[in-house]
């Protein structure tokens, strides 16, 4: 099985977002850069993977699209991908002011 959360914040930009999880979670998030995603910031550990993006990302246009448009109210976004359920980092990352689960798969 493997799992696939979404948290979302309203007044977090995604650097700001890492430095705060970070400590937290006592892991280094890299840059990266992608033709679709733009600029996202990745950690992994225990096979767990946590990227943090910018819920706005490069259209065909002069203007962003949305990298995930069923969640148009955050402007950024933390995608957990991880092996099974873990309560511990769900506590973790909503103990951070703003940020809040906005979906949850598990498949």
């Amino acid at each position: 099985m493997t799992i696939y959360d979404t948290y979302g914040t309203k007044s977090h930009k995604a650097k700001e977002l890492a430095g705060l999880l970070a400590p937290l979670l006592d892991l280094a998030f890299a840059e990266h850069d992608s033709y679709f995603r733009g600029e996202y910031l990745k950690a992994e550990a225990g096979g767990t993977t946590i990227e943090i993006q910018s819920n706005a990302i490069p259209g065909d246009g002069e203007e962003d699209d949305l990298y995930a448009s069923e969640h148009a109210a955050s402007q950024t976004l933390v995608l957990v991908t991880a092996p099974a359920p873990d309560s511990a980092l769900n506590s973790t990352l909503t103990s951070v002011e703003g940020l809040e689960a906005l979906s949850h798969e598990a498949l």
